[in-house]
């Protein structure tokens, strides 16, 4: 919840008019370091859904998730229908470090809900190429690219870029794409 890239964009998507609700996953209240397992993990994010959709039932929602919780969501949004306008991905990961693969993606096209993802071309957990090849067939899915971005969206300073630009073309993206599906 207070992980500082979430922080950042929690206020730039509010600069955009976008409200957001982050939580911690049980291990990481716990202070552990290995994930919790695929159960528990979607039940901490239908639990999130369940009391955000109890305290504002009107508002359209978009669900979401950075690296795990974005596979974790997605692996949800496949097993049942959510109260949800589309999932958004940040940074998903696709395969394991310098061992590309699209394993992990194989649940995606069950989803019938609009998927975005955003992906930096420096992410070891996702070879753009194979992002955009698994992205490419899916009807409601959408990949936008952060070009030099790592997997936490970090830009190097060579690049001429800061990591607060990424940020704001990440808010930038979400924002009109979801201006589209709500």
């Amino acid at each position: 919840m207070t992980h500082p890239f979430l922080e950042n964009l929690s206020i730039t998507l509010g600069k955009f008019g976008i409200g957001s609700l982050r939580f911690n996953f049980p291990y990481m209240e716990a202070g552990k370091r290995r994930p919790d397992s695929p159960a528990i993990a979607k039940q901490a994010i239908e639990s999130a859904l369940a009391w955000a959709k109890k305290t504002s039932p009107k508002l359209p929602y978009l669900l979401g998730g950075k690296s795990f919780g974005g596979r974790m969501a997605s692996q949800l949004a496949a097993e049942k229908e959510l109260p949800i306008a589309g999932l958004v991905y940040l940074g998903f990961p696709l395969h394991p470090p310098d061992k590309p693969d699209t394993k992990r993606a194989a649940h995606l096209r069950t989803i019938a809900t609009p998927q975005l993802f955003l992906q930096g071309t420096r992410d070891k957990l996702a070879e753009i190429d194979l992002i955009k090849k698994t992205v490419a067939p899916l009807k409601k899915g959408t990949l936008v690219i952060i070009d030099g971005a790592d997997h936490g969206f970090q830009v190097l300073k060579r690049s001429g870029r800061t990591d607060s630009d990424a940020l704001k073309e990440l808010a930038e993206a979400i924002s009109g794409w979801a201006s589209k599906q709500m």
